[in-house]
């Protein structure tokens, strides 16, 4: 036992004063003269032995009532496990993703308590101790130590932030500017299993790392999983179906959950539907036709008491129609030209190769090099600077190719295949990325085309269709923009791919991967980067993000393309226009990462096991800012004693009463 003020330990010299006065008896006898002592045998005899047991009895509870009342103020306590020391320095990791507004039993806020549970360490320590406050953000502020007086003032300041930190992200953080001296980390955090990544095998040894998680009350969750347009080549004007897959991250079912559709802030649609738990389940809503231009599409419902998620952003551009330039061999038409006929969605000029001007090409987003067995050399070299540039080539071969010819333009290893009888192509890999969205029913006995190959590139397993002998038939290659090749001409004797219902759907996902302003209908907060495809930008025009803030995010522009980064700490979820100067040239959705909605957590134990279970780190199982206190006291302070020592104190004053009222 410890005290931690023992200068008061001199006051223990008044317990010399009850023993004086006991010693001593400053009253003179006093003699009284009876003139009959008869009255006096009723009075009972008290032995010299009984008198002086109970003023030995006083002597000593006045004695022990200084005694624990000089060591009450002493302040005695029982040592810390952790000493203190006067050059300290001390990073405090504030986990402020958005589950951290979910209520913890006593209904407090995870982050109102993660802050209190700061404010506590930095009362605690020595005034001269350093500290590091670190959050999701990584601002600026977390790259230098800080006083006391600037942590509390920079608390005032954290919000919930929208993006997430896995556990190996926020050690090498802490790694980055490791001190001379040893480190202790308090780690405050809910510890959720979706966002924590995988969890470092082993901490830094000579860090002492302190785990406080912040502990909620069973929850349950729903959220959007994910939307999509049925029609994927949306169009002006056009109707479509807006396609929501809800999610449950519970553990009860979820009946009748109302969402609402808002576009441009005008309800356009309302819905019930039912989640099993830990399920998924989807509703549609009918978008109406004449939607043009950018449109702020939200969807919205009712879930507490976890409420960061319950909206959903989603941006429907309809600005450009997509331009295919198709350069064959005379001016009759082709399957080409009707596929693309659809005038909202494309914008559709057809060449012979014998009048065509290069020019066309820098506005093109899909060109088709249709039906020509050469191709000569100015316009090879024209459409591989095209290509070069980020363009899209369709190649359907003539019925008589000259492989050379073709192979400098596609850039592959092209051989000529003698014709042969028409073959049947395998159903699609409906796993493919290509086909994603595209068939309602991923049905096995699809009926597909014939063909018979014209040239022929070898063996090629990522193949977008192929024959069922595995050859390929349509190929994609990646060459600074993207080459597609079909084996087969387009002719009749040649397949009947073109009179095909498959047909249309791949030529329309070409069409679709091609748009050279490409933008996804939204983005999570955990993407790095955007890639935009535009024409207009000059190389002195930042593009800017207009929201509830303006944001100039960092961006390099090769081409027409501009690459973007997400500035996640100057944004939040919702809408936000791409403007040049005054221009606004498109539209972004920005929502949370769904990680984030998965409320499951680790507990203290396991991330301790799991990061190696080290003598080095602790765990705090406080679930209140008091209980913290208290316990971060016994850690660094000690257990204090004073209580007791004043409730004995109080003891033996009570005992000395007690003995002089009913002790004769």
């Amino acid at each position: 036992m410890n005290f931690l003020y023992p200068s008061f330990l001199w006051a223990l010299g008044v317990l010399s004063i009850p023993i004086i006065i006991h010693l001593f008896n400053f009253r003179r006898t006093t003699r009284i003269y009876f003139s009959n002592n008869r009255f006096l045998k009723q009075v009972k005899e008290a032995t010299t032995a009984r008198r002086r047991l109970k003023h030995y009895l006083i002597l000593a509870s006045r004695l022990l009532f200084l005694f624990f009342l000089v060591i009450t103020f002493c302040q005695p306590i029982i040592p810390a496990k952790n000493q203190l020391t006067n050059d300290h320095a001390i990073v405090l990791y504030l986990d402020n993703s958005q589950s951290m507004s979910a209520q913890m039993e006593d209904k407090v806020r995870g982050l109102d308590a993660g802050v209190a549970f700061v404010k506590n360490v930095v009362s605690l320590f020595p005034p001269d101790t350093r500290y590091k406050l670190i959050t999701n953000d990584f601002a600026p502020f977390s790259n230098s130590f800080k006083t006391k007086s600037e942590i509390l003032d920079l608390l005032t300041q954290v919000r919930l932030s929208p993006v997430s930190r896995t556990m190996q992200e926020v050690t090498d953080r802490i790694r980055q500017q490791s001190a001379a001296h040893d480190r202790e980390v308090f780690w405050i955090s809910d510890f959720q299993k979706s966002t924590s990544g995988t969890i470092p095998a082993k901490l830094d040894s000579a860090t002492q790392w302190h785990l406080v998680p912040i502990h909620f009350a069973p929850l349950s969750n729903i959220f959007i999983d994910s939307a999509y347009l049925e029609n994927p080549f949306a169009a002006s004007g056009e109707k479509n179906v807006l396609r929501v897959k809800v999610r449950n991250d519970g553990k009860r079912d979820v009946d009748q959950l109302s969402l609402k559709l808002t576009i441009n802030n005008i309800q356009s649609g309302a819905g019930t539907l039912d989640v099993p738990q830990g399920g998924v389940a989807e509703t549609t809503f009918d978008l109406a036709t004449g939607l043009t231009g950018l449109n702020k599409a939200r969807i919205t419902f009712n879930d507490f008491p976890v409420s960061f998620d319950n909206e959903f952003f989603f941006a429907l551009n309809f600005t450009d129609k997509i331009k295919i330039v198709e350069i064959k061999k005379d001016n009759e038409p082709t399957p080409i030209e009707k596929v693309y006929g659809n005038k909202l969605v494309f914008s559709y000029h057809g060449f012979a190769v014998s009048n065509f001007n290069y020019n066309e090409l820098a506005q093109a987003d899909l060109v088709v090099v249709n039906g020509l067995n050469t191709v000569d050399p100015s316009l090879t070299n024209a459409l591989l600077d095209y290509i070069n540039k980020g363009g899209t080539l369709l190649l359907a071969p003539g019925t008589q190719p000259d492989v050379n010819s073709l192979k400098n333009l596609a850039q592959v290893g092209l051989n000529a295949a003698p014709k042969g009888e028409l073959a049947d192509l395998d159903r699609p890999d409906f796993s493919n990325p290509f086909f994603e969205n595209v068939f309602e029913e991923k049905s096995v006995s699809l009926a597909m085309p014939k063909a018979a190959r014209v040239i022929d590139w070898g063996n090629d397993r990522s193949a977008i269709l192929r024959f069922k002998n595995d050859q390929p038939f349509l190929s994609l290659f990646n060459r600074g923009g993207k080459v597609y090749i079909l084996a087969s001409a387009l002719e009749r004797d040649f397949t009947d791919f073109h009179q095909h219902a498959l047909f249309v759907p791949v030529m329309y996902r070409i069409a679709a991967s091609a748009r050279r302003n490409e933008t996804k209908h939204y983005y999570t907060l955990r993407e790095n980067l955007i890639t935009l495809r535009l024409d207009s930008i000059k190389n002195d025009e930042p593009l800017k993000l207009v929201g509830k803030e303006e944001v100039i995010p960092g961006q390099r522009k090769v081409g027409d393309r501009v690459f973007m980064e997400v500035p996640k700490f100057s944004i939040e979820q919702g809408f936000y226009k791409i403007a040049s100067q005054r221009d606004t040239i498109g539209l972004l959705a920005f929502n949370l990462d769904k990680e984030e909605s998965l409320m499951d957590q680790y507990s203290g134990e396991e991330v301790k096991t799991m990061a190696g279970g080290g003598d080095n780190i602790s765990i705090f199982t406080a679930s209140t800012s008091e209980t913290f206190s208290n316990e971060i006291k016994e850690r660094y302070l000690g257990t204090p004693l004073w209580k007791y020592a004043l409730l004995l104190a109080l003891l033996f004053i009570v005992t000395e009463i007690l003995l002089i009222r009913f002790l004769k």
